[in-house]
């Protein structure tokens, strides 16, 4: 059966590549959002933590559930990989604007991130783990940075436990 697109319909919905759903979520959704790191914790945030499976109620009704699931994890997939190989002073960039767009201070978001490390959630599940070792150390360096340009005088205190006194 064909529709004025010339595409399938299969129960109701249109069989559609999920180039063609990937590319409605990127003008419909993520262009609206203000950065990449943003972005991903958008997309992330989608995902069933129990399944794997991601969900977008207006991608699912304009296409279909499946459908948007995969698109979800390719923009998921495709974000992640751009942000693993940004530079560090990029990335640094990135979680500063995402902290300004929060109703949170940056200096709690940092705290808080260091601590709880939230981006964790933020991995697609099928990825090159070397690609996820780099991403996870590389926010962590840029984490770093931003509490030391935040209060400069404050040392890691997990560091100062390391020191060697005189006479130790």
């Amino acid at each position: 059966m064909s529709t004025r697109n010339s595409h399938e319909t299969y129960a109701g919905f249109e069989l559609v590549p999920v180039r063609d759903v990937y590319e409605d979520l990127l003008r419909r959704t993520l262009s609206k959002i203000s950065s990449d790191l943003a972005r991903l914790i958008f997309i992330a945030s989608t995902r069933d933590y129990n399944t794997g499976t991601y969900h977008h109620e207006g991608l699912a009704s304009r296409f279909s559930p499946e459908k948007a699931s995969e698109a979800l994890e390719l923009a998921h997939t495709e974000i992640f990989k751009q942000l693993a190989a940004y530079s560090l002073e990029a990335l640094v960039e990135e979680i500063e604007i995402y902290a300004c767009a929060s109703r949170e201070s940056a200096a709690t978001i940092v705290r808080t991130w260091q601590i709880l490390e939230p981006y964790r959630v933020t991995v697609p599940l099928r990825l090159n783990p070397t690609i996820v070792h780099v991403f996870v150390s590389n926010i962590r360096l840029a984490l770093a940075i931003l509490r030391h340009r935040q209060n400069p005088e404050v040392v890691d205190p997990s560091a100062a436990s390391r020191l060697q006194l005189p006479g130790q």
